[in-house]
């Protein structure tokens, strides 16, 4: 047995009495995110570059180019010069994360009044397929837009996860001719190699940005500096044209009243050099503010009095702002701003060379601040930076349910990765959200390996995740995971139940498992009443997807008993709350699509049968066995409604996956028997009906929407370029396809990508 015990100082996340009053923290930066930047003064126009790229005629246009060569800049004047509907979007980090990109997108493309009111409703939720349903959603809705757009993407290279730019080319495939998206970025842009085969992308580097000597001139004159031809020839040369060194050459000439060593331009290239001349002629004061605060993605008053410990950073920003001194305003109201990136990351090398201790101290204040004003998720990104463990852990730990919920597993991956499993281990508590993470992620490895951790482990105090205690998440986890049999399951769900009380998140979701015990060991009466209890408990804390779990457990029943009028209340009841939430392909709630098509079956609409059934059929692949009994009695469900479609080959394709769960789960007591009556109700058919795709050829699918190439998949999926090949193959008959073109068109049509058909 492992004893963890009560690890580190009780430290909290509360900030002191001296901290500044609560602020409007996120809506100014969100509003910037989706907002057309302003102009500068002195910025220089590139009309003639704009009218190429407008009427080029090409849906891709790729602005490539390093820092400082006025990317955005370039953007946003086109933006403001364009008359057609323009849905800007700022990139930042937390984009990196296919659901928030797909989010930030559908926002922009809805705050250009384009796209359908439920639109973002409809792309959101847990469980939300992103490459295999969010993302042809939104490319299915930029293809039927009625009017041509242009969709514009700034900091494109904020992107490094590999998903995103999956999804982002799925998206830009779609995009109807006459609409263009365009995109800003210091690193390649990894969806042009193909649409520059296809003569679909228009390419603009740094050669196309830089400016030349008339430009030169102009900027030097914005600050009230003059050059002779000979000198603005000189400058313009020695910077080629870079836009940044042109500008911090003409204030450092404006600084120097214009000596001849600020307009050479001298180390050209070197950032550094042309900073220090901006940093050092700053009082040191000022230059300690610009440092210290360079640690902020955003910067407001309150923010930065917190993490320097002193007041009057309004004051500061807005007269950095005044001097010209990289500071961009986030709102009109010039409350929130930012450091140009090039000049932030000029001060965090400042900061790393003068005062190398401090910053992990600003990023614990940082996170302090944020925590204290209602964004934990953004003090957690803080504490990571400072290498703060224990403090990271305890926050990740209450964040990991409800960031889950949201559909932003991968984001919760992220963080767990940083923290590293090490740290994990040192506070069992999020163990359980480690082992959560991994086995619906459809990771059993890591799943089998978390739970045998947590198994061992023991842990005194506040567990932090909501539940009532350490004790109680570990036979909740436990009972889902279904390990050991019925009768184990029903102590650890019936210990459960005895700890949460009414009001613990957690209620609802403890009675869950101790009603799924009891039907697995065949008590349905107690089943019942406690399904209908824990249905209520779920509604009540807001638990959308137990609540689905318990109504379509509870029709099942009906259904069984011959009360088809309930059965059909029970999963409309479902099938609304997952409509209400956006949660269509959570493990947990697919078993409401199945009987609903068993319902249709039943009625004699085959339409509605088919388009039910495939909702749970293509996202059956996250149904595996770490909630064991929950996938096997989805499997049944189905494969109960084909054979009665008599499509016995489905219902043959879905026994055979029912046998691989129960080989690594066979205590599932009544499922078991369950199993055993399908496969003698086989065992007297024939063979009708359409091969369904296996849970591999389904995960494998989206990524025929992509650019990749069968090695690329395969690096994905982390499987061989060989069984790509064979899945495709695979997938290629089941379709009755010979192109991943058709592949796709077909897979759309019968609802295995995309919304499904209606």
């Amino acid at each position: 047995m492992v004893s963890w015990g009560k690890w580190g100082p009780d430290m909290t996340l509360s900030l002191d009495q001296r901290a500044a009053p609560r602020v409007e923290l996120r809506q100014s930066p969100l509003d910037t995110k989706f907002s057309i930047p302003q102009p500068r003064l002195g910025d220089i126009s590139r009309a003639k570059l704009i009218e190429t790229a407008r009427s080029s005629g090409c849906r891709a246009v790729g602005v490539t180019a390093p820092a400082g060569y006025g990317k955005s800049a370039f953007l946003a004047e086109w933006a403001r010069a364009e008359d057609r509907p323009v849905g800007w979007v700022s990139i930042d980090r937390f984009d990196d994360d296919p659901a928030m990109l797909l989010a930030s997108l559908t926002t922009a493309y809805r705050r250009a009044d384009l796209g359908s009111a439920d639109l973002v409703a409809d792309l959101g939720g847990p469980g939300m397929s992103v490459l295999g349903r969010a993302a042809p959603r939104l490319a299915d809705e930029f293809r039927a837009s009625p009017v041509p757009f242009v969709l514009m993407l700034d900091n494109l290279d904020k992107l490094q996860s590999p998903v995103c730019h999956d999804v982002l080319g799925v998206v830009i495939s779609r995009i109807p001719r006459g609409s263009q998206l365009v995109a800003a970025s210091r690193s390649e842009q990894p969806h042009l190699p193909r649409l520059r085969a296809l003569g679909d992308a228009l390419e603009l580097g740094a050669g196309d940005l830089a400016f030349d000597v008339a430009a030169a001139r102009q900027i030097f004159a914005s600050e009230r500096v003059s050059l002779t031809n000979e000198q603005a020839t000189a400058v313009t040369e020695r910077t080629e044209g870079w836009p940044v060194g042109l500008y911090l050459a003409a204030l450092t000439a404006r600084e120097s009243r214009g000596q001849e060593r600020a307009l050479t331009g001298a180390n050209r290239y070197v950032a550094d050099y042309l900073y220090r001349e901006v940093l050092l002629g700053q009082p040191e004061d000022v230059q300690r503010f610009l440092r210290r605060t360079a640690v902020l993605d955003q910067l407001c008053g309150p923010l930065c009095d917190t993490v320097l410990r002193s007041p009057g950073a309004a004051g500061q920003l807005s007269r950095l702002e005044a001097s010209g001194l990289f500071v961009t305003p986030l709102d009109r109201r010039r409350q929130w701003y930012r450091y140009h990136a090039l000049f932030q990351e000029f001060l965090l090398g400042e900061l790393g060379r003068t005062e190398p201790g401090i910053m992990a101290t600003l990023h614990r204040r940082a996170a302090l601040w944020y925590e204290a004003n209602g964004s934990p998720a953004l003090a957690l990104e803080h504490l990571l930076h400072a290498g703060d463990w224990y403090r990271s852990v305890r926050l990740a730990t209450a964040l990991a349910l409800p960031t889950f919920n949201a559909g932003r597993l991968p984001t919760l991956q992220r963080w767990l990765r940083a923290i590293g499993d090490a740290n994990i281990e040192c506070f069992p508590p999020l163990a359980i959200a480690r082992c959560y993470a991994a086995a619906m992620n459809g990771d059993t490895p890591q799943a089998d390996r978390w739970a045998a951790f947590v198994d061992a482990a023991s842990f005194e105090g506040v567990p932090l995740d909501g539940s009532a205690s350490f004790e109680s998440g570990r036979a909740m986890l436990r009972a889902a995971m279904c390990a050991s049999g019925p009768e184990v399951m029903m102590a650890d769900a019936a210990f459960a139940v005895a700890q949460e009380p009414a009001l613990s998140p957690f209620r609802g979701y403890a009675l869950w498992t101790l009603a799924e015990a009891h039907l697995l060991a065949g008590h349905l009466d107690e089943a019942v009443g406690l399904l209908s209890e824990a249905s209520a408990a779920a509604a009540a804390t807001g638990k959308a997807d137990t609540t689905v779990l318990c109504e379509s457990e509870l029709a099942l029943l009906a259904m069984d008993r011959g009360e088809p009028q309930e059965a059909a209340e029970r999963v409309g009841r479902a099938l609304a709350t997952i409509d209400e939430n956006g949660i269509r392909d959570y493990a947990t709630c697919l078993l409401a699509f199945a009987e609903a098509g068993l319902l249709a079956v039943h009625r004699g609409d085959q339409d509605e049968a088919h388009r039910q059934l495939a909702q749970a059929m293509r996202a059956r692949p996250s149904a595996t066995r770490g909630l064991p009994f929950v996938a096997v009695r989805l499997r049944l469900q189905l494969a109960k409604a084909h054979l009665a479609l008599d499509e016995v080959v489905v219902a043959r394709q879905l026994l055979r996956e029912i046998d691989d769960i129960l080989t690594c789960r066979p205590a599932l007591g009544t499922l078991t028997g369950e199993a055993d009556d399908l496969r003698r109700a086989l065992a007297a058919q024939g063979a009708a009906g359409r091969t369904p795709l296996t849970p591999a050829e389904l995960r494998l699918l989206p990524y025929l929407q992509t650019h990749l190439t069968a090695s690329g998949i395969a690096e994905r999926l982390s499987v061989s370029g060989h069984t790509v090949k064979a899945e495709v193959k695979s997938i290629y008959r089941k379709l009755g396809v010979s192109s991943r073109n058709e592949a796709v068109q077909k897979a759309s049509a019968i609802g295995l990508l995309g919304a499904s058909p209606r």
